[in-house]
């Protein structure tokens, strides 16, 4: 993977959203970037607890709850991006993306990256709407599911014949053919058997115990509202594309409007990447735990180039480029007569 020479085609940063935590996450790029490792100090001192630690040692089930694994992902994004930006000007290389995206929690790493939000107030705003999101499945337990194989016209028909036991609604277009559906338990469970009857060819319960980019997270939108108020939000200093509409953000007052209804609002992913696409965009730069956008990406548009810079290719890609340049400065061999 030539990465430098990716780099000089029309790139948008990509971050990934919740799922992609693991336990582990981080820990090599903390042991390798004194960028990354900034980031995860800054985001322990910002929570006031060990948020690193439990990135790095867990236990799984802590992690997994939205309240800190919305955090996690943040910080382990943004480690990732300052430790690529770290790598690149070591080489001589600036870091220009012509856009940036996040699929659902990741537009808030997206919004660092575009400089509309600090850092700290990023992860504190995550933190805050894990605990929201937290908070309205305990009032109103919901669920998510993935659904593969049927198109979004289907799926407006499945969701609105299972309406009748419910709320459940498209929650997430991941790509042609794939979406996830959010709502009440009995909405959900019978969009799921009616998608199962129309023909998916899989359809699967997510581990989730939250009804994501659905009316029934309206509460917890409308108190995250009210923090956001509190906020400074600056205009981005690239274009970022909407979850929503799948169009370029480029005002504060219109991040403002983004956060204040992605809570309900489903992701639209699909046609964010097809306007990318359509801005030019060659080469899509996924940075993030794990690797889950780029092959969503391929599935939308196969003229296009999709490379994961997760924690793990990072180091990699540290390492291999430390022994290239220690090589480089290494004296020739004298050979002699």
């Amino acid at each position: 993977m030539d990465i430098l020479n990716s780099m000089k085609a029309k790139i948008a940063f990509v971050f990934p959203g919740q799922g992609s935590q693991y336990v582990g996450m981080g820990k090599e790029l903390y042991e390798n970037s004194p960028a990354a490792r900034h980031v995860f100090e800054r985001a322990d001192e910002a929570l006031g607890f060990p948020l690193s630690k439990l990135c790095f040692e867990g236990p799984q089930e802590e992690l997994d709850d939205t309240i800190n694994a919305q955090p996690a992902i943040l910080t382990v994004s943004v480690a990732c991006l300052e430790a690529m930006k770290e790598r690149f000007s070591i080489l001589g290389h600036a870091v220009a993306p012509a856009l940036v995206a996040g699929h659902s929690l990741g537009e808030f790493t997206a919004l660092v990256a575009a400089g509309v939000l600090d850092f700290e107030d990023a992860v504190k705003l995550v933190r805050e709407r894990g605990r929201l999101m937290k908070e309205s499945a305990e009032t109103r337990p919901g669920g998510m599911a993935a659904v593969i194989g049927l198109d979004p016209e289907t799926l407006s028909e499945v969701c609105e014949e299972a309406q009748v036991v419910g709320i459940v609604t498209l929650a997430n277009d991941n790509s042609p053919g794939q979406s996830v559906l959010s709502g009440d338990l009995a909405a959900l469970q019978k969009a799921m058997e009616l998608a199962k009857a129309r023909g998916a060819r899989l359809v699967r319960r997510l581990a989730v115990s939250i009804a994501a980019h659905s009316p029934l997270m309206q509460q917890a939108a409308h108190n995250f509202q009210e923090t956001i108020q509190h906020v400074h939000l600056r205009p981005p200093q690239v274009p970022l594309l909407s979850n929503i509409s799948a169009q370029a953000l480029t005002t504060a007052e219109e991040v403002y409007h983004e956060l204040t209804e992605q809570l309900t609002r489903p992701v639209q992913w699909t046609r964010s990447v097809q306007t990318a696409v359509g801005h030019g965009v060659e080469t899509f730069i996924e940075i993030g735990p794990r690797q889950v956008l780029s092959g969503l990406i391929k599935r939308i548009s196969n003229n296009v180039q999709s490379i994961s810079l997760s924690d793990t290719e990072l180091v990699q890609f540290i390492k291999h480029s430390i022994d290239e340049r220690t090589a480089a400065e290494q004296p020739a061999d004298v050979v002699e007569s």
